[in-house]
């Protein structure tokens, strides 16, 4: 794990480093992936405070020191749960020392400042986080879609009345055949690992 030692040795500072996948087995939230789910590490950012490890199924945000406590908390943001959304990228001026990547996840913003030498790793996030946002919506779209189909298929069905059915009997069949559709559907237009995104995405 990265201590204190570690991250002076690699030059670490309150600007971000983007950590090389030789390392990745080194960093703090590497402990909390879950390679049992074939999770994979893609990506990590990290200063003396925080780390951020994107993978293919979720960010993991370790929080910096308090002013009060040594404490860190380790945060986890699975895409099919938390929506990624408003990423923008901000390359540096001329006296700039830093970048900076802004995305948010389900709502929760993140601002984080990297080292200006790691422009070119940092597009490659950003290309990633963006594509990541667009396939997220379109399946939303496409789900919605799909369950106002189901809405209209029930209610076209539920028009039918026949003496020598069984109305409950119908009902439940009906039912299941839903569940298990739209249960499909949902698979379908839920997509939770991105390990594709990131595959196409990250060169540097």
């Amino acid at each position: 794990m990265f201590g204190k030692v570690a991250a002076d040795l690699l030059g670490l500072s309150d600007l971000g480093a983007v950590i090389k996948p030789e390392n990745y087995d080194k960093v703090d939230a590497d402990d909390y992936i879950l390679h049992e789910d074939q999770e994979k590490i893609y990506f990590v950012i990290k200063s003396k405070s925080d780390e951020y490890c994107f993978t293919n199924l979720a960010l993991l945000h370790l929080d910096g020191d308090s002013a009060i406590s040594k404490k860190r908390i380790l945060h986890r943001y699975a895409y099919s749960t938390y929506k990624v959304a408003d990423v923008t990228l901000e390359t540096a001026g001329t006296v700039d020392l830093d970048v900076e990547i802004k995305f948010s996840l389900g709502g929760t913003p993140f601002s984080i400042d990297v080292s200006k030498k790691y422009l070119e790793d940092l597009k490659d996030l950003y290309k990633a986080l963006i594509k990541i946002a667009e396939i997220t919506h379109e399946n939303e779209i496409s789900l919605s879609f799909a369950r106002q189909s189901l809405d209209m298929a029930t209610a076209t069905v539920s028009q039918i009345h026949k003496a020598e059915i069984d109305l409950s009997e119908q009902f439940k069949a009906v039912n299941q055949i839903a569940f298990n559709w739209l249960t499909d559907t949902q698979k379908q237009f839920k997509s939770k690992d991105f390990g594709t995104v990131f595959d196409r995405y990250m060169h540097h």
